[in-house]
C-alpha cells in the first residue's frame, strides 16, 4: 500500500472516494486488529497513511517524530514515510475548524461540551481552546480524571452553549441512536456531530427540531482528506479543491425520496431516475406487501390503517441507513413524524405534487377509492408533504418532465 487509510472497520469509510477525487494517487482501505497494528507500523510499508477509530492515539510511539500541533492534541491521524522515517500530523484539527467557519459555529467566549473522550475528542478539546472558547467539559462513558459521565452532563453543564459529539453513537449501522439528548440544555446554541455516516444523525435532528444550528462532520472529513493529500504529496491544494469535492460527494451520498399522494407518479417517476441515475430503487409499497405477505387493501383489513403504518415505519427504517438510492415512499408515509426523520439521516424530499383532478382513484387504495375521498385526502396532507419537502416538483406534466426537474433540483 503506498497511500491508504488504516482502522480497526472501515467497510462504510469514504475516505477512498474522497481522495481518489482528488485525483493523484490511489487509494487503499486496511482494516486492522489491535494484534496487527505493530507489526503493519514497524514494516513501514507506505507512503502515507490515515489513521481512524480506535488507533489515533495507538501509533504515536512508532512514530520518528510528531507535529507540535499533534503533539498538543495527543492524537495523530496522519502519517508520511520520507526516506524511511515516520512523520505523525493532526490533520483533523484543519478539518474542525473549518467544518465550524464554514457553517458559522463561533465557539469564543462559549461553553463547549465535548462528547467522547478518543483521539477525535482530544482534537476538539485544542481546536475550541485554539478558537477561545471560554469553558471547554468533556464528558464519556467511562470519564478520566477531569472529565464527567455522559449520563450527568445535563446536571453538571447546563449553561453548554456549543456541543460536540466525537463518539461514534448514532454511526451506522446504528443510526437511530444519540449519545445525549440536546432539549436538556437550554442555553444550546449549536450542536456539531463530526459523524458523516449517516449525513444527518439522530443528534443533529433532534437539535434541528429544536430550532438550534446542528451539522454533522462530512465536510470536516473531506477537508481534513485535502491536508493530507498535501501533507502526502508536498503539493499546495487547488483554490475551491475541498468544496468541490463535498458537494460532489454530498449528491453522490444523498438519497432521492421521492413523497406525494397515491397515484401521483412517484413509481412511475423513480423508475426513470434509477434508468438515468444508474441508482437503485427501492419502493416501499413493494416492500410492505412482501414483508406481509399479502395486498395493502388485506393489510388494512386485517389490521387498519395502524397496523399497516407499523410495517410501513419498520420498511422506512431498515431503508434509512442506505445512501445513493431513490425510495419510492407510500402516500400517508409524511403523517408518521419518525418516518420524516428517518428518511431524511440521508436522504432529499422530493414532493411530487400532483393536481388531485388528474390523480385516477382507484378501488384498491384503501384510503382513496372515489374520487371525494381522494380529494379530501389531498386536501389534509398536502400542508405535510409541503412543510417537509427539501423540493416540490409540479407533476402536472409528463414523468420525464418531473424526473428531469428533480435532477435539476438536486443538481445531478
Amino acid at each position: 500500500m503506498k497511500y491508504g487509510l488504516i482502522g480497526a472497520s472501515l467497510p462504510h469509510s469514504f475516505s477512498k472516494i474522497i481522495h481518489e477525487a482528488i485525483g493523484k494517487y490511489e487509494y487503499e482501505l486496511t482494516e486492522l486488529a489491535p494484534g496487527e497494528l505493530a507489526s503493519f507500523m514497524k514494516k513501514r510499508a507506505f507512503l502515507g497513511i490515515n489513521v481512524t477509530i480506535p488507533y489515533k492515539q495507538d501509533v504515536m510511539p512508532f512514530l520518528d517524530s510528531i507535529s507540535p500541533e499533534a503533539a498538543r492534541i495527543g492524537a495523530v491521524n496522519t502519517i508520511v514515510n520520507i526516506d524511511g522515517e515516520l512523520l505523525g500530523f493532526n490533520t483533523d484539527f484543519n478539518g474542525l475548524a473549518e467544518l465550524l467557519d464554514k457553517n458559522g459555529v463561533d465557539v469564543s467566549g462559549k461553553n463547549v461540551l465535548i462528547i467522547g473522550t478518543g483521539g477525535t475528542s482530544k482534537t476538539a478539546v485544542y481546536t475550541v481552546k485554539f478558537l477561545g472558547a471560554a469553558s471547554v467539559t468533556v464528558a464519556g462513558r467511562h470519564p478520566f480524571a477531569g472529565q464527567i459521565s455522559i449520563s450527568e452532563v445535563a446536571e453538571k453543564c447546563p449553561d453548554a452553549e456549543i456541543m460536540i459529539n466525537t463518539t461514534p453513537c448514532g454511526m451506522y449501522p446504528n443510526v437511530f441512536e444519540a449519545p445525549v439528548d440536546p432539549a436538556l440544555f437550554p442555553k444550546l446554541e449549536a450542536v456539531i456531530d463530526v459523524i458523516y455516516n449517516p449525513l444527518r444523525t439522530e443528534l443533529s435532528m433532534k437539535a434541528q427540531a429544536l430550532g438550534i444550528k446542528a451539522v454533522c462532520g462530512l465536510y470536516m472529513l473531506v477537508s481534513q482528506a485535502v491536508t493530507s493529500y498535501e501533507i502526502f504529496t508536498g503539493e499546495t491544494a487547488e483554490d475551491g479543491l475541498t468544496d468541490r469535492i463535498y458537494s460532489n460527494l454530498l449528491s453522490a451520498k444523498e438519497n432521492i425520496v421521492l413523497t406525494g399522494m397515491p397515484g401521483s407518479g412517484k413509481s412511475t417517476v423513480g423508475r426513470i431516475l434509477a434508468r438515468q441515475t444508474g441508482r437503485k430503487i427501492f419502493d416501499t409499497d413493494e416492500l410492505i406487501k412482501e414483508k406481509a405477505g399479502c395486498e395493502i387493501a388485506e393489510i388494512f383489513r386485517s389490521s387498519g390503517e395502524a397496523g399497516f403504518r407499523r410495517i410501513e415505519s419498520e420498511v422506512i427504517r431498515s431503508l434509512a441507513p442506505l445512501s445513493g438510492v431513490i425510495i419510492s415512499t407510500g402516500g400517508g408515509c409524511v403523517t408518521v413524524p419518525g418516518n420524516i426523520s428517518a428518511l431524511k439521516m440521508n436522504g432529499r424530499l422530493c414532493f411530487l405534487d400532483r393536481p388531485v383532478g388528474l390523480i385516477v382513484p382507484t378501488e384498491d387504495r384503501p384510503l382513496s377509492p372515489d374520487r371525494d375521498a381522494l380529494t379530501a385526502l389531498y386536501k389534509k396532507r398536502l400542508p405535510l408533504y409541503k412543510s417537509c419537502a427539501d423540493l416540490i416538483i409540479d407533476n402536472s406534466s409528463s414523468a420525464d418532465d418531473a424526473a428531469a426537474a428533480i435532477l435539476k433540483g438536486l443538481k445531478l
